[in-house]
């Protein structure tokens, strides 16, 4: 197990034990589900980080202990057990409960309180599916078609403000059918786990599954016509399902970006919505590539033309098909920088650099935008 002090407590709140009405089980899971995030699902290694937390902080008392939180958390349900194979050990393993909580935790942590909306309504200046079997309306504003006029609603409006059955009516009394267009989108997340991701003495995997296990759970509760695939990319690509997430681990690999890029618009095609995007988040160069015969280009030392000029050939591809390219690059280097600038342009898309902090943030506010305009 690692030391104490490798622990990210960075910006842990421990005033939440000072507040009242707040249970020794809700002080303790905050805790704990930061922990089961960053040591990849390992639930034992988990609790020793908890007990040595414990001793440095002095959360718990003879009143509650450790053993006590076990227990509550096997009783909710947040943890299964099961024998060894040799039979041997008792095993504890999170649930998919657990699971759930996780994905909730890191949206609540990094995008904040979320109110949910009606299923798939989100406004778009892109005509998708237009649901004019709903009831929703609004106030007639210049342009509205006639024919969308609701006049009985309009009329019930013109008595209530005049009192009388004379026919007055005026603009403020026309209510209209609201054919708002219901947008859908289709998101593929890629996400570099190569070595990188935890190297120079900074965790860079950690964030990106936070971001990742954020982003499901705001589609699945405010966006829940949109669809997301994430994919993980190192020497290959692949897909990962939601279940997968607060597993993820670094390789060791190398970072074959091209890929992950084909994944992705492999996955985007089959999409029959016109709304789609990619995601990025890679901390390094493209570093390999994997040959028609089976092997592997690899070239870690620098920005290897045979393996980025692949790299804008896919970005191009993307274009064609309308599928714009986000990267999130979460590193400093201007020859990086440089060569995702070049990428972007090829795409059409757009690169942020960014630190690991507001890697979530900036997501986020990506996504939103993302889906406001017509892409």
């Amino acid at each position: 197990m690692k030391s104490l002090n490798s622990i990210p407590i960075k910006g842990w709140s421990f005033s939440l034990f000072k507040k009242k009405n707040v249970s020794p089980f809700e002080k303790l899971f905050e805790i704990f589900k930061e922990l089961i995030t960053y040591t990849s699902g390992d639930f034992d290694e988990a609790i020793e980080w908890l007990k040595e937390l414990d001793k440095e902080y002095l959360l718990t008392d003879e009143n509650y202990t450790i053993d006590d939180f076990l227990e509550e958390l096997l009783n909710k349900g947040y943890i299964t057990t099961e024998i060894s194979l040799n039979g041997d050990k008792v095993l504890n393993k999170i649930s998919a409960k657990m699971e759930k909580a996780l994905r909730q935790f890191a949206l609540n942590k990094i995008f904040g309180q979320i109110k949910k909306s009606k299923s798939g309504n989100h406004k778009s200046k892109y005509s998708g599916f237009n649901d004019n079997d709903n009831n929703d309306t609004k106030i007639y504003e210049f342009g509205d078609s006639v024919d969308k006029i609701v006049m009985s609603e309009s009329l019930k409006n013109m008595y209530n403000r005049t009192g009388s059955d004379s026919l007055d009516l005026i603009s403020d009394d026309i209510v209209v059918q609201n054919s708002t267009f219901n947008s859908q989108m289709s998101t593929v997340l890629m996400i570099d786990i190569s070595h990188s991701m935890i190297l120079y003495g900074e965790d860079r995997i950690t964030p990106a599954k936070k971001v990742a296990m954020a982003l499901s759970e705001l589609i699945i509760t405010k966006y829940p016509k949109d669809t997301l695939d994430i994919i993980v990319f190192g020497n290959d690509a692949k897909i990962i399902p939601l279940k997968k997430l607060p597993y993820l681990k670094v390789g060791p690999y190398h970072t074959n970006t091209v890929a992950g890029l084909q994944l992705a618009m492999d996955i985007l095609k089959k999409k029959k919505n016109n709304n789609k995007q990619i995601l990025m988040i890679t901390d390094g160069k493209p570093s390999c590539l994997k040959l028609s015969d089976g092997s592997y280009y690899k070239n870690s030392s620098g920005l290897d033309p045979k393996i980025t000029n692949k790299c804008y050939t896919m970005a191009k591809q993307a274009r064609k098909l309308k599928i714009p390219i986000t990267t999130f690059m979460i590193a400093r280097d201007s020859y990086l920088q440089h060569f995702v600038r070049k990428f972007s342009n090829a795409n059409g898309g757009k690169a942020f650099y960014t630190g690991i902090d507001n890697l979530g943030e900036m997501i986020f506010e990506d996504y939103e935008n993302n889906r406001k305009r017509k892409i």
